[in-house]
């Protein structure tokens, strides 16, 4: 595994690698993955032959681990240091009771786990008691506790920010009868400055006249 590890590094230091495919490097416990790899997210250790996680780093960030086709039966307890792990494969083991599940009770959120070929899901309720022990627990072996199939997505609506916008923003017809409005607005008071120019005039017009009179009366 220690080769395995260095190969898989191509020469980058362990706290800039942030994924770590170890599946078929034989041994039965984890041996060269040290606290090192203090970014690594997601870990592959698949059909490795372990028989234990004796030896399992401080993992901070690690979200995704598969450890599936192993000979593993318990000791998940030595996880905790990942506490971010939200994805956690465990399928085809030898895990047989709830008991070896107890620890990943404490993990707030780990909210999909699988354990297909494991003993354990032969237990009456298996499921039901599962989903039980694991509060954040959302999806096991890929379907919720409503045997609705797991989503990628995890079923969370985006919402489309240019929704709201059109609350807020007055429509194009909206848009035409304002301007209809301003447009005769200014045709009225247009109208209305003629009509008290033509008043005007019209006033100064019967005034020459009546001056006119009275001049050709003398």
């Amino acid at each position: 595994m220690e080769k395995r590890i260095e190969l898989e590094k191509r020469g980058k230091n362990p706290a800039e690698i942030t994924e770590l495919n170890l599946d078929n490097s034989r041994s039965t416990t984890i041996v060269g993955l040290t606290d090192e790899f203090t970014n690594l997210e997601t870990l592959s250790l698949i059909n490795v032959g372990l028989v234990s996680l004796k030896g399992f780093p401080k993992l901070p960030n690690l979200k995704k681990l598969e450890i599936s086709d192993n000979r593993i039966c318990g000791g998940l307890n030595l996880l905790e240091t990942s506490p971010k792990l939200t994805h956690l494969n465990v399928s085809g083991n030898k895990i047989k009771d709830l008991e070896a599940l107890e620890p990943l009770k404490n993990f707030k959120h780990l909210k999909s786990l699988d354990l297909y070929n494991n003993e354990i899901t032969t237990i009456e309720n298996y499921k039901e008691k599962v989903f039980k022990l694991i509060p954040s627990l959302k999806y096991l072996d890929g379907y919720d506790e409503a045997d609705g199939e797991a989503d990628d997505s995890d079923g969370e609506e985006e919402v489309n920010g240019n929704e709201d916008d059109s609350e807020e923003e007055p429509s194009s017809d909206e848009d035409e009868d304002l301007d209809e409005s301003v447009g005769l607005g200014a045709v009225y008071s247009e109208n209305l400055d003629d009509l008290s120019d033509e008043g005007d005039y019209e006033a100064a017009e019967e005034e020459e006249d009546e001056d006119g009179i009275e001049g050709g009366g003398r």
